[in-house]
């Protein structure tokens, strides 16, 4: 019987929760704040990982670039720390070399689902109105 998952997606999803799970209790540093880890892509080889990473924070309050740069930097400059405990949760032979990216889907989808709801408030608004001038 054939595998379901290959090995680098199996590690990849482990990565994901021990990354979240490190992020929330170890990673102290105040420039991070509510950081949630949306996904992981791992290299074939396993030497390296890149990390999707999403600031709650930053979504509660309006989209800030600047915020979002200083929370990927900050993370950056602890990927050595995150790399030393993820290489303690999982046992790989080769921790692979984390690098983290900003992903704005969460953003993006709320972004598109504030149009829709948009353009169905405003058509029910001019149906009435429609509706309204008929009777007349």
């Amino acid at each position: 019987m054939a595998k379901e998952f290959s090995r680098t997606q199996r590690v990849s999803q482990e990565m994901q929760k021990e990354i979240a799970i490190i992020l929330q209790r170890e990673v102290k540093d105040p420039r991070i704040g509510m950081a949630t880890v949306s996904g992981v892509e791992v290299s074939r080889d396993l030497a390296y990982a890149k990390v999707f990473v999403t600031f709650l924070d930053v979504l509660a309050e309006n989209h800030d670039p600047d915020r979002v740069v200083t929370g990927i930097k900050a993370l950056q400059d602890a990927s050595g720390f995150i790399r030393t405990l993820v290489g303690k949760a999982m046992r790989l032979r080769v921790v692979p070399e984390l690098t983290f990216a900003y992903d704005n889907s969460l953003v993006e989808g709320m972004r598109m689902s504030n149009l829709v709801t948009n353009v169905v408030k405003n058509d029910a608004e001019r149906r009435s109105a429609a509706g309204d001038n008929e009777e007349e």
